[in-house]
């Protein structure tokens, strides 16, 4: 995937966001060609110095931007030319990908295996166990706990499940990351 197209692929918008943030999203939808200064940056934005180095960091946390640094050797200042490196975005969008299939068998486990009840009025879940401590009323607003049904949600979560596994060609229930 070329790198212009890779950016106008709305997934990798929406990581990039979830990474960022709305004030760091300019820094990271318009990415320069070669190596640039946060000050240049934040100059041809029209950003906050710092809204621009705080998406910076992030995207370097999430090897997505990398730097080096030069001394000036008359003041000592230092200076920090960025590079950015999204090629490496497909591969870990696949990465969590594999940790949200991961979590959700968790989760499906965890709701086929245990007995919930609910406050109508609260919108308060309760295991089976908790229910019982509480005398199956709540402890908010004392009302009856009824049984929850999750059998909808399970079922979601199956279809879910499937969905990621043939998205990442994955047979096994059981996903090491």
């Amino acid at each position: 995937m070329a790198f212009e197209e890779l950016l106008e692929d709305p997934v990798i918008q929406k990581y990039l966001h979830e990474l960022v943030g709305p004030k760091g999203m300019p820094v990271a939808a318009a990415p320069p060609d070669g190596e640039v200064t946060d000050e240049e940056l934040a100059e041809e934005l029209g950003l906050e110095l710092n809204d621009v180095r705080r998406a910076l960091f992030i995207l370097y946390e999430n090897d997505l931007a990398s730097y080096r640094r030069l001394r000036d050797e008359d003041s000592g200042w230092l200076t920090y030319l960025w590079t950015f490196e999204y090629d490496k975005i497909p591969e870990q969008l696949e990465e969590e990908m594999h940790r949200l299939l991961a979590a959700l068998e968790d989760r499906r486990e965890y709701e086929r295996n245990h007995e919930f009840y609910l406050c109508e009025n609260c919108g308060i879940r309760f295991e089976f166990g908790e229910g019982m401590e509480f005398g199956f009323e709540c402890p908010q607003c004392g009302s009856d706990l009824e049984a929850l049904e999750n059998t909808r949600l399970v079922e979601s979560m199956d279809r879910r499940i499937d969905e990621l596994r043939d998205e990442l060609n994955v047979e096994t229930a059981s996903v090491e990351v």
